[in-house]
């Protein structure tokens, strides 16, 4: 993702699930990561399928070691109180 095509993505990142910029892949990538971070949320077999059908084992396997260290990195940096550093700066989701 580089370019035009990548920020546009990141500016819609808050809204994926309306916004026609993301991949059939790219929608499950983003429900999975959202389901392993939102407590209380699981990933069921379905989801997991959708997954199987656009990545193979170890890309599965990649995607939850860098999905479970953002969550890592997000528990340790609130308490400690470790600010952003403004590489990336995420938007708001808009609830409507």
């Amino acid at each position: 993702m580089q370019g035009e095509e990548g920020e546009a993505k990141m500016r819609a990142i808050a809204d994926w699930r309306s916004s026609t910029l993301f991949s059939a892949a790219e929608r499950a990538a983003l429900e999975y990561a959202e389901r392993m971070t939102i407590t209380g949320e699981k990933v069921d077999d379905a989801l997991f399928a959708q997954l199987q059908a656009h990545f193979n084992e170890a890309q599965v396997v990649e995607l939850t070691a860098a999905v479970a260290l953002e969550n890592f990195r997000s528990k340790f940096n609130v308490p400690l109180q470790v600010e952003a550093q403004g590489f990336c700066i995420v938007p708001q989701r808009q609830e409507g």
